[in-house]
């Protein structure tokens, strides 16, 4: 599984971007809803699974975009599927790390 992670910081912590390397660079649009993910803010560096999975109890702030990523936050109890967001059939959640 390889990802785009982009590491943001921001004043009240580590914000990270985790985005499938299959829909990077791709807009998604439904209705008023869309997922720029060609947009700078989720540029980054390719990561495998186990590099996320070791950055994620440093981020304050996480950003899940595409089955895999989103899938990894529902397997590290990151994120209920309830909440998340699906977009021309690509997923995403956001969670806050307390």
């Amino acid at each position: 599984m390889t990802f785009i992670v982009a590491k943001k910081e921001t004043p009240r912590g580590l914000l990270l971007v985790v985005t499938d390397k299959a829909v990077f660079g791709k807009v998604f649009t439904d209705g008023n809803v869309q997922l720029d993910l060609a947009n700078s803010f989720y540029k980054g560096e390719e990561m495998e699974k186990a590099d996320v999975e070791r950055l994620i109890p440093e981020a304050r702030y996480v950003h899940l975009t595409g089955k895999e990523a989103v899938q990894l936050g529902v397997e590290l109890g990151l994120v209920d599927e309830r909440s998340i967001l699906i977009v021309q059939k690509v997923p995403h959640a956001e969670r806050v790390v307390e």
